[in-house]
């Protein structure tokens, strides 16, 4: 391994010597390779939090963008230990860009990357103008490498937390089947799966405006602690259930009186199975209870069933888990 590859990811490099490094990686095939196994070991997905230097922040994030966008890695469900090693490898980039031509002041609006989670997994990441977002289970982001224009852009399918990095004159815009949410600096969550009957968007801190884009309706605002609950083009306000709402962002799911075949639903999502249900007596059922992500389907099954009294029966082939 490289010794200055090594040294940068300790942050052991000055300024010049950094942005030298990933030049010289940019043209050499070994070189790169070697920086890209480095990378995925240490699960770096952004260079911003390496430096408080806002000019090398920037070059070095989109030089790092254009390193990861030579290789092409199939998007697989990974078993790792490491939530953020798993997603280094499932970087997909979309967009290439020519080194011979590269200056720091063009616009690079059109460099997106795609990001998938795998189920039994979340990530933690941090976009180029700060913004913090946390992403679960079979989730996927698409964001751009730099925001420029007017506003900041990203589209996601599954379920995310932002905590957006102000900024009045560029407003954050998540869009997510056929709604956007629009704010200039907020904390919210998104619960988007495709496939499921509705779209959650929850407020923690700011304000929120949810709305379908190409409509006239002029959508809601959100104010703090009110979730906005999306079914068939309809928008209804409530109140977000319990304070435990956000916890699977440190890896807890917590529930509160949620009738138990929503929660299976939701396990089905998070641990990648098929849970089919015999007994019709379950789907009355309500629980509460807090899970930790690790404890994994089986032992969060065995949990619920010390309450609720069903028969559980697993086949590891078909990966379906019958309960009855």
């Amino acid at each position: 391994m490289n010794e200055q590859i090594i040294k940068y990811f300790q942050g052991e490099l000055d300024t010049t010597e950094r942005l030298q490094l990933l030049r010289l990686v940019e043209t050499d095939g070994e070189l790169k390779k070697q920086f890209i196994e480095y990378k995925n070991m240490n699960a770096l997905l952004t260079l911003s939090d390496r430096s408080d230097n806002k000019e090398e922040n920037k070059q070095g994030y989109i030089l790092f963008n254009k390193i990861i966008r030579t290789k092409k890695i199939r998007k697989t469900m990974l078993h790792a230990a490491s939530y953020a090693a798993a997603i280094a490898l499932l970087v997909l980039s979309t967009y290439w860009l020519t080194a011979s031509h590269y200056e720091v002041q063009q616009p690079v609006a059109n460099i997106e990357n795609t990001l998938y989670v795998p189920a039994g997994q979340r990530v933690r990441l941090t976009l180029q103008d700060g913004t913090e977002v946390w992403l679960n289970s079979q989730t996927k982001l698409t964001y751009p490498a730099l925001f420029s224009g007017k506003e900041r852009r990203v589209t996601v399918e599954g379920e995310a937390f932002f905590d957006v990095a102000k900024n009045p004159e560029k407003p954050f815009i998540v869009s997510s089947q056929g709604v956007e949410m629009k704010v200039l600096g907020t904390k919210f969550n998104v619960d988007s799966y495709p496939g499921e009957k509705d779209i959650q968007t929850s407020l923690l801190e700011g304000s929120l405006h949810v709305y379908f884009p190409h409509s006239g309706k002029k959508g809601v605002i959100l104010k703090p602690d009110e979730k906005v609950t999306i079914k068939e083009n309809q928008m209804q306000i409530s109140s977000i259930p319990h304070p435990d709402y956000f916890l699977w962002r440190d890896g807890i799911y917590s529930f509160e009186n949620e009738l138990l075949i929503d929660i299976l639903k939701k396990l089905e999502l998070y641990y990648d199975v098929k849970i089919e249900v015999k007994d019709p007596s379950i789907f009355k059922w309500e629980y509460t209870g807090k899970f930790r992500q690790r404890d994994g389907i089986d032992e969060i099954l065995r949990m619920i069933q010390k309450i609720h009294k069903f028969k559980i029966q697993k086949d590891e082939e078909s990966n379906i888990i019958t309960l009855n």
